[in-house]
């Protein structure tokens, strides 16, 4: 039993605990009393988020927090300024928000990320964190809120239904610039294997099956196609982000801040965080309304949609080693198997798709909690944030390590290649201007029954003399705009 439970079981201001003497201090809300340790300096209304919210193991998202904290910062700054704070307790106050935002208070944030009350208990953590340590540096003790208060100086001119959504924006757009970056690493090094295989021809699929000669470098630089629009796309929609309602307070009608105060704190706010934040010119909009993160997120699912594709691609040309297509080599970065050996396994690819899925589900997740929102707030905004940070972090880190311990490492087999492209019947395509469909269905036909090539086929029948066989069937032709064997006519 926890030292915390055991004081709040006894009602005492101190216990032993391992024959360690633990001692509280009583802290008192609306609804009562509790007994919170001495050590700690989260109070009372994160003590009660403890009890509430015991649902698994995720806690708030920490990059959330400093961004609160950095809030927190701002206001005081501004508050500062306009004497409605007085100076030394205002500078408590901005050190001990700079101090949680360096991460010397991490393990006082203990409130669990899925709690209901829209925000409100984390925003309450940050400011009692932020509070109690400004009331030491002002030589007090911890609890003695005559000195800073967590409500009436921390949270001045503030609710968490301004702070929390904010907060929320400014470290996705953080996020989103990283991930933008990331998304570009990984399309050069696509384009880096697509100019590398630029000259290894290889069989073309559709629907799995055999198809067209195409260039492996060619099925590369459609994969770099694809991020290249993901990229572009994170990179815009940063700018949905930028309007906030900082000075809205609790639905956007901005009571209890001055108007000093509004027009101020986006303009400190700003400055801090070196963002193009904007002052929503409708606040009540941005605190109800949470449909800008459900269109980051859907961008971030598109993205994910061409990670899975581009993943499942690569298995599939990587597999066997011999019993599979055996076109591409993946790097090898771990043993596969604890009963067969020499088995490895395509452990990134297979990773980032999980990545992948986990975003497109958070997806869903944010797309519900947005849309459940009512009248004047939204309550589920709590999910929103966990589901899109998560999407984001990971997304950031999984796409670095499919561009690092895989893309730049794909390796062509040329060999296999060329072989599968020769058992094919596929080549037949280029007939169809000369002899039309029917006859060259035939002949793929006959080349899939014999066992031969086309080449073999064209022959064997004689359909065309040798030098004119081999103008129509040139694979690199084919690989190009234009019909394989007419002079003049390609390109047009």
């Amino acid at each position: 039993m926890s030292a915390l439970l055991i004081g709040q079981i006894l009602g005492g201001k101190s216990v032993c605990v391992g024959g360690d003497k633990v001692n509280f201090r009583v802290e008192k809300d609306q609804i009562g009393e509790k007994n919170i340790p001495e050590t700690h300096y989260y109070g009372i209304n994160t003590r009660r988020a403890l009890e509430n919210f015991k649902v698994g193991s995720t806690l708030v998202n920490l990059k959330l927090i400093y961004e609160i904290a950095l809030i927190k910062k701002a206001a005081a700054l501004v508050n500062k300024e306009l004497k409605q704070l007085k100076d030394e307790k205002a500078e408590a106050i901005i050190q001990a928000s700079e101090e949680v935002i360096a991460g010397n208070f991490d393990h006082e944030f203990v409130v669990n990320a899925f709690q209901g009350g829209a925000g409100t208990s984390t925003n309450m953590n940050v400011n009692e964190v932020i509070a109690n340590r400004a009331i030491e540096l002002l030589g007090g003790k911890k609890g003695d809120y005559d000195v800073v208060h967590p409500l009436n100086d921390v949270n001045m001119s503030q609710s968490t239904n301004d702070v929390y959504p904010t907060a929320l924006r400014i470290a996705s757009i953080h996020l989103l610039r990283k991930l933008s970056l990331s998304l570009a690493e990984l399309q050069e090094a696509l384009q880096g294997k697509e100019n590398e295989f630029s000259d290894v021809l290889k069989l073309g699929r559709t629907e799995l099956m055999d198809a067209l000669p195409m260039m492996l470098g060619q099925e590369f630089g459609a994969y770099a196609k694809a991020i290249e629009r993901d990229r572009w796309r994170v990179y815009k929609v940063e700018e949905r982000l930028r309007q906030i309602n900082l000075g809205g307070t609790a639905i956007g009608t901005g009571v209890n801040a001055s108007h000093k105060y509004i027009f101020m704190i986006t303009d400190t706010i700003q400055g801090l965080t070196g963002l193009g934040l904007a002052r929503s010119d409708y606040p009540m909009d941005i605190t109800q309304n949470n449909d800008v993160f459900v269109e980051v997120s859907g961008l971030l699912k598109a993205c994910s949609t061409n990670l899975i594709k581009i993943s499942n691609d690569l298995r599939l040309l990587a597999s066997g080693p011999r019993g599979g297509f055996g076109e591409i080599e993946l790097p090898q970065v771990q043993a596969g198997s604890t009963i067969m050996p020499g088995k490895v396994n395509p452990v990134i690819p297979e990773m980032i798709g999980q990545i992948a899925m986990r975003v497109m589900a958070n997806d869903y997740a944010i797309t519900m909690a947005a849309s459940s929102g009512q009248l004047e707030l939204n309550a589920f905004m709590p999910l929103i944030a966990e589901s899109l940070l998560e999407s984001l972090e990971l997304l950031n880190q999984g796409v670095t390590i499919f561009r690092e311990k895989c893309i730049e490492g794909i390796l062509a087999n040329k060999q296999r290649c060329q072989k599968n492209l020769d058992k094919s019947a596929v080549l037949a395509a280029t007939l169809i201007h000369h002899i039309g469909y029917e006859q060259a269905a035939q002949i793929a036909s006959k080349a899939l029954t014999e066992n031969k090539t086309i080449r073999d086929v064209l022959k064997e029948d004689r359909v065309f003399p040798d030098s004119r066989i081999d103008e129509i069937l040139n694979p690199y032709e084919v690989t190009k705009p234009g019909i394989p064997g007419i002079s003049g006519v390609r390109g047009k």
